[in-house]
Parts: structure tokens; C-alpha cells; sequence
């Protein structure tokens, strides 16, 4: 009896050693199997990786973006003269921004603020605060019969003429004494009597944006979104059904806000952006057009992303 018990035992050894080895061949198998499948999978999710960066820098091509200089080209001359508008032009700039202030005495000057700063110290000055002759006066020393270094204060008549064969945005200054009254009339006028076919109003004030719409139906408007002053938040991105472009603060824009927008069939402007990053940025965002005050800077990236995309293999639609 001893004898078979221990047999039974041996027999039961021989089996559990067996069945640790089958065991121990299958768990390296599977280690072997794991091993030859792992390097493929992750070949195959940085090829993936590779090609999401490739079309989020090159997608872009497919629709570029409009160049818009702001002021005219503000890296070679001041914004809002003469020679900024002509630099802007020559550098092929596909849209000129052009800000409108009006003065004391109704007269409309290619014009901001804060560009009275080149002429006086005093921080608090307003186009408004002043009439068509106290500006013109201001900006008669920097006259000049060469266009490339005429840093004069045009008045929007000149400025739509020397840009006329461009698309202009005509970013509306709201200011004392009169704000939105009569303005989007005087506006109008102007566009009427300069024949702008293509010029675009926008405005930081939904009121004068509204006005323009109510007035004509003729006219390409748009409106602002930006950081409330008061509150840091930003303004609401759909408000306004008669308004085809939307102006947003660049550091505003991403992914969802393109699609929401888009998706209303509304073209979104990317405003100021004067830096690489910021520039690099809005293409990979896909906006329609990019506002900057330094239109080659941005047109060089432009062209250097486009000739790396095309060595790196990129196609393009014939």
C-alpha cells in the first residue's frame, strides 16, 4: 500500500512539474508575443502622432489665411500714415486695417487715439477733442511728397484712395463729443463717394455695427470679441445676425471657438498679432484672416512653413 501511495505521489510531482513548465512556456510565449507586437503599435501611434503635427502646421495651405496690416505696415513706418499704407501695398498685403476717428468737427481721419501720442505728451487726448485743423496742422511737418516717408494724418478719403485696390477694414473708433450719433451715416457716405466695394465695418460698439446694418444692406460687417475691461470675460461670440466676419483677440481663439463660429458660417479675424508664436498659432488654428502690424514678418513664416511642408512630403491640391 506504501508502495503505491508513493508511486502516486511521484506520478502527481512529475505532473505538477510538467504542468509548471507548460505554464512557464506559455507566459514566455506570450512575453515573446507581446514583445514582437509592441514595437509596431507604438511605430504606428508616433506615425500618427507625426502625421496629426504635420497637417495641424500644413493644413493651412489648403486656405490660407488673409494678411491684414494693421495701420499699414507699422515695422516700417508709423501706423496710419501715408507711408505705412504704401509699404502695406507694396509688400502685397492681401487687406489693409484702417482705424476711423472722428474729429470735433465731424471730419473723419485715418486715425487712433493713441496715435496723437507722436504729435503731444499728453496721454489723455482725443481725436475728438480736436477739430479737422488742429489734426491737420498736428500732422502738416510730417508731410511729404514721397509717399513711402509721408507720416501726415490722412483723412479717410486719402487713405480708401491710396488703398483702393485692396480689402480694407474699417475699424470704427467710437469717441467724444458725438459717439455713435450720425456716424455710421458719415461712414456710409464716405463709402458711397469712394465707390469701396470691398471694405469691411467693424466696430467695438454693437450699437455703431447695428446702425451700419440698419442703414445698408450692402455693406460687410463685423463685430469685436474681446476681455471685458470690467470683468476679464469674454464677450459673447454669437450676437449678431447681420454680421459676416468676427474681429477676436487672438489669445481667445481655439479649436472650439473656430468651430462654433464656423459653424454659424461666420469668418473669424485674428487681431493684433504682431509675434512668431502668436502668428504660428493662428494658422494651426485655421483662422480666415489675420490682423498684424508687421504683414511681412508674417508673410515670411508664411512662405518658409509652406517650401518645409512641400520638402517634408505635403501635397497640394493642382
Amino acid at each position: 500500500m506504501s508502495t503505491l501511495i508513493g508511486g502516486r505521489s511521484r506520478s502527481t510531482a512529475r505532473s505538477g512539474r510538467r504542468s509548471s513548465s507548460s505554464r512557464q512556456l506559455r507566459i514566455l510565449i506570450a512575453c515573446l508575443a507581446l514583445l514582437a507586437i509592441l514595437p509596431p503599435i507604438f511605430f504606428h501611434l508616433r506615425v500618427r502622432r507625426l502625421h496629426r503635427i504635420h497637417l495641424a502646421k500644413c493644413a493651412w495651405l489648403h486656405q490660407p489665411p488673409l494678411v491684414c496690416a494693421h495701420g499699414g505696415d507699422s515695422s516700417v513706418a508709423p501706423s496710419n500714415t501715408m507711408a505705412a499704407y504704401v509699404s502695406a501695398l507694396n509688400s502685397k498685403v492681401d487687406c489693409i486695417e484702417i482705424d476711423v476717428s472722428r474729429s470735433s468737427d465731424g471730419v473723419l481721419f485715418a486715425l487712433h487715439d493713441r496715435d496723437l501720442h507722436r504729435f503731444s505728451p499728453n496721454a489723455t487726448s482725443k481725436v475728438g477733442h480736436l477739430t479737422s485743423n488742429q489734426i491737420r496742422e498736428l500732422g502738416a511737418s510730417l508731410h511729404s511728397p514721397d509717399k513711402l516717408k509721408d507720416q501726415s494724418i490722412p483723412t479717410i478719403q486719402d487713405a480708401l484712395m491710396v488703398s483702393f485696390l485692396s480689402f480694407i477694414i474699417l475699424d470704427i473708433k467710437v469717441g467724444p463729443p458725438f459717439y455713435e450719433k450720425g456716424l455710421a451715416r458719415d461712414i456710409l457716405s464716405i463709402l458711397e463717394n469712394t465707390v469701396c466695394q470691398n471694405c469691411l465695418v467693424w466696430c467695438k460698439s454693437d450699437n455703431l455695427v447695428r446702425d451700419v446694418i440698419k442703414l445698408s444692406s450692402e455693406i460687410t460687417v463685423g463685430y469685436i470679441v474681446m476681455k471685458e475691461p470690467s470683468t476679464g470675460a469674454r464677450t459673447n461670440l454669437l450676437r449678431m445676425k447681420g454680421a459676416e466676419v468676427v474681429g477676436v483677440y487672438h489669445p481667445l481663439i481655439d479649436e472650439k471657438l473656430m468651430r462654433v463660429l464656423h459653424r454659424r458660417k461666420k469668418k473669424v479675424y485674428a487681431w493684433t498679432v504682431d509675434d512668431v508664436e502668436s502668428m504660428q498659432r493662428m494658422l494651426f488654428e485655421h483662422v480666415d484672416a489675420v490682423v498684424t502690424g508687421n504683414p511681412t514678418l508674417l508673410q515670411r513664416l508664411m512662405q518658409d512653413t509652406r517650401t518645409q511642408c512641400l520638402e517634408e512630403g505635403y501635397s497640394l491640391p493642382q
